[in-house]
This record gives structure tokens, C-alpha cells and sequence, in this order.
């Protein structure tokens, strides 16, 4: 699932890296963590790895 917002795909990469080992976990806050715990490494990639031009700063809210 590609990310939707530019903070999603920021998180993605955040939690990607602690996962990795390439930062510590202890450094993660919100949506990162939850994601770190919650995804894999394949899933965190397809995330993480969406090219951060084209979308919106914040994903719009879902209008249930």
C-alpha cells in the first residue's frame, strides 16, 4: 500500500530505518512506532519508497 501524504511516507521511512537498525526505536513517536510494531519490512518499503512530489502534505480526512 503506497503512502497517501507526505507525513505518512515520512513516518514509513522512520520506521523502516528503526527496523532496519539504522536508527534506534527508542527515537520513534506516533505513527511511526505503531507502524514499526505493526508492519513489515517489505510492507514499510512499499511506503516508504512512494516519491514524495505529488502528494498532499496531509492525507484528507475519510468521510465515513
Amino acid at each position: 500500500m503506497p503512502a497517501k501524504s507526505k507525513q505518512q511516507q515520512k513516518a514509513a521511512g522512520a520506521a523502516l530505518a528503526a527496523k532496519r537498525g539504522d536508527a534506534p526505536k527508542s527515537s520513534l513517536k506516533g505513527a511511526s512506532k505503531s507502524m514499526a510494531d505493526s508492519m513489515s519490512e517489505t510492507e514499510l518499503e512499499r511506503m516508504a519508497s512512494v516519491s514524495r512530489k505529488k502528494l498532499p502534505r496531509r492525507a484528507a480526512a475519510s468521510k465515513d
